[in-house]
């Protein structure tokens, strides 16, 4: 663009000061090696902000406008203007109409058959402003949807359903033809980029709503509104991956594939249920190559400390609890993977499993033919295991033979559903299994939440509330002065204020005492005012000091830990 100037790009940057003469020779060498445009490289090599430096400066070079489509708010009757396949292809949005003048953002405001193709569709004077490709590209998923495109390509025509067998696609590889198959893709793609780890698409009587859970919150995806035409054409086509009966809609169904984004394997869990406007599908997105050391879960040292030993003992019972979605199997698999040494046969029996482990026996249960938890545990005993895990103990039978089995010298990891360390000595009671195999076989509860991180880049400072003083002051030792973050909402984080998730952890080791209260049947209550005599960390504890040291708020932790 340079030549559209009185002078280079380079000497025009170099002039206004924003690189240097060194910078520039770098550039030009790295042009002269690979080609290119010299405005592209140096944003390659990051000596140039695309946004707020060079584009603003290539628009007054031209002699246009630059915007920023994330300030503005679009009307959907300008919207309607450009269909969506033609935003799509050309990477323009339009942005306002002025009297007789539509206004339409786009990267290459030079481009002549751009200006020709939407004289075709557009019956205006138009006036073309700068935006960066990035901003463009959001713009038509915030206004369009995901996969518009895609959609509106599809509308009045009718699309077969390819009977194809399950194979492993790269849905970074977007088919050029508007089908099913490329609408899913784009979904998948979509939520992958999200951080998702599910994908829920349901329907109503008039609308196919589709949702992403990022960071363990459901959020609205973008979508089209004329989705709901393909509920069922969506759900056979995902059914066909899943290699289950199309033609069954009545009963629930449960499969898995897999899926590619670049070098990384995804593995799709996914559930049907039968509602009266269609079929409601789940997707789990599991990434095969995602699994977390127990570094990464969010330990602190001495949580770290306590955990190695308890993995290395010779026999007995480790049980994880918490709610559905509380992290524990992720931590379950993390115990696995750190003693996974190939010294010690490990075996596992799961509902489902959720991660192949290399170099571990995995076992699926399959109630229907009376593979259940308690069968595959007297089955898993021929295979000589050291170690075994057992996904849930769900009943007194599970709980029984997984003490049995610690007792002639297996360690065993499993998971109980209760809300904190102390109510799985009750739950284990409920079951009706005895104290005394309690108190001989169980190391250790450990309880567990996931918080969200908050996000580094728009986290600002805030002041301790009375709230949180009422909140947290039973259990820790709050100062007013205290440094504390609350969450605020950027572009990087999608607007949520927090990007990603740290486990918090409460240990209740079975000591002594703590043996002799399961001995007595005292209430969850005292065990744990025992354990807490005895130095055990309490998950509002645990959060609050992830609150001070600026990974998280005090708000995540009371929603993660209230009763």
């Amino acid at each position: 663009m340079g030549e559209l100037s009185r002078f280079p790009l380079g000497t025009l940057l170099i002039e206004k000061g924003i690189i240097t003469p060194e910078q520039l020779d770098v550039a030009l060498k790295r042009q002269e090696e690979k080609g290119g445009l010299l405005g592209a490289i140096l944003l390659q090599l990051g000596f140039v902000d695309e946004e707020t430096v060079f584009l603003p400066i290539i628009a007054g070079q031209l002699g246009i406008d630059f915007i920023r489509l994330k300030d503005l708010i679009i009307p959907p009757e300008v919207i309607q203007i450009i269909p969506a396949k033609f935003a799509s292809h050309y990477k323009i949005m339009p942005v306002r109409r002025a009297g007789d003048t539509l206004i339409v953002a786009t990267t290459k405001p030079l481009d002549v058959q751009i200006f020709d193709e939407l004289g075709l569709v557009v019956f205006s004077k138009l006036n073309l402003v700068l935006s960066s490709e990035k901003d463009i590209l959001e713009a038509i998923r915030r206004y369009y949807g995901v996969g518009a495109e895609t959609i509106e390509q599809m509308m009045g025509t009718v699309q077969p359903l390819a009977s194809l067998e399950p194979e492993v696609s790269n849905i970074e590889v977007i088919d050029a033809e508007a089908s099913i198959s490329k609408f899913l893709n784009q979904i998948l793609l979509e939520a992958y980029k999200d951080r998702a780890t599910d994908v829920h698409i349901e329907p109503f009587e008039d609308e196919l709503r589709v949702r992403y859970r990022v960071d363990g919150v459901l959020c609205d995806a973008r979508v089209p509104k004329d989705i709901k035409h393909f509920k069922d054409s969506i759900a056979s086509r995902i059914k066909v991956l899943s290699n289950l009966d199309i033609a069954e809609k009545r009963i629930p169904q449960d499969g898995r594939f897999k899926v590619r984004v670049g070098e990384t394997d995804l593995n799709l869990r996914v559930s049907f249920l039968p509602t009266p406007y269609g079929e409601s599908v789940v997707l789990r997105i599991l990434n095969a190559a995602r699994l977390y050391s127990l570094a990464e879960l969010g330990l602190s040292l001495e949580e770290m400390a306590i955990l190695e030993v308890l993995i290395k003992k010779p026999h007995g019972i480790i049980f994880i609890t918490g709610p559905t979605g509380s992290g524990k199997t992720t931590t379950l698999y993390s115990c696995l993977s750190k003693i996974n040494t190939g010294k010690r046969k490990i075996v596992t029996i799961e509902d489902p499993i959720e991660y192949q482990l290399k170099g571990i026996t995995q076992i699926q249960i399959h109630p229907a033919v009376g593979l259940t938890f308690a069968s595959g545990l007297r089955s898993m005993l021929r295979h000589d295991p050291d170690v075994m895990m057992v996904g849930e103990v769900r009943d007194m039978e599970t709980a029984e033979i997984a003490i049995q089995v610690a007792l002639t010298g297996h360690l065993i990891f499993s998971t109980l559903h209760t809300n904190d360390a102390a109510s799985g000595v009750t739950r284990l009671l409920d079951m009706r299994v005895e104290p005394y195999l309690i108190t001989s076989t169980v190391e250790c509860f450990i309880a567990q939440r996931l918080v969200r991180t908050v996000c580094l880049k728009c986290r600002q400072p805030a002041k301790i509330s009375q709230d949180m003083v009422r909140e947290f002051a039973q259990e820790v030792s709050i100062e007013a002065e205290m440094n504390i973050y609350e969450s605020r909402g950027c572009e990087t984080c999608g607007f949520t204020g927090y990007s990603g998730r740290q486990a918090i952890y409460e240990f209740l080791v079975c000591n002594e005492e703590i043996r002799q209260l399961v001995m007595e049947r005292a209430a969850a209550s005292q065990i744990r005012e025992k354990a807490m005599e005895h130095g055990m960390k309490t998950l509002r504890q645990a959060g609050w000091e992830k609150v001070q040291k600026g990974l998280t708020t005090p708000q995540e932790v009371i929603r993660v830990t209230q009763e």
